[in-house]
């Protein structure tokens, strides 16, 4: 079950690689590099989840409900802002994506596997085991590299990056909402 809820929730990775692979300027070695960071976050997201459980005094679903709510929502804000200053600046939109906005990006994804690695060792308490933050980097690399290369088809070439930074907030929200639910018991 671990092991199934880390894939599960890795999905959004997939939209993550599509936006960085969409983007002229990044290369596949900006991607592993984040990827290196997210799987030493995800070791830390683990370690802490597991000490920080006991003295939570409420239920930690509403923190990784919110969390993700946030995080989707920033991620989509984010892109916005960083379009609309490029577009006043006189910049070439898609193009011209900067160096500073690709280190976002991952800075995001690997925030959110961090969370996405306390929350199944939340739910999993006390039978929590160190395959929850192996398969939760492992599975944001795959679809992550998987998307990024699928980006510099032909095909997926013509989509619009916007689309794949609203997919990809939109997942992180949906999970959020998730989380809540099943804490409230909806």
């Amino acid at each position: 079950m671990q092991v199934l809820s880390g894939l599960i929730v890795s999905v959004d990775a997939f939209f993550i690689g599509l936006s960085l692979g969409l983007q002229k300027r990044c290369r596949f070695l900006y991607l592993a590099v984040i990827n290196m960071f997210l799987f030493g976050l995800c070791i830390l997201g683990y370690f802490i989840a597991a000490h920080v459980y006991e003295h939570i005094p409420f239920d930690p679903d509403y923190i990784v409900g919110f969390a993700f709510i946030a995080l989707g929502l920033w991620t989509i804000f984010q892109y916005f802002v960083c379009e609309h200053i490029k577009r006043r600046r006189g910049g070439v939109g898609e193009e011209g994506a900067s160096l500073k906005s690709i280190a976002l990006v991952g800075l995001v994804m690997s925030l959110e596997a961090m969370l996405i690695t306390m929350g199944i060792t939340f739910v999993f308490l006390p039978y929590s085991t160190f395959v929850i933050p192996v398969t939760v980097a492992l599975a944001h690399f795959g679809y992550s590299a998987l998307s990024f290369f699928l980006a510099r088809t032909n095909f997926v070439r013509r989509m619009p990056v916007v689309l794949s930074y609203v997919i990809s907030g939109l997942a992180l929200i949906i999970y959020g909402v998730m989380a809540l639910f099943v804490e409230l018991g909806v």
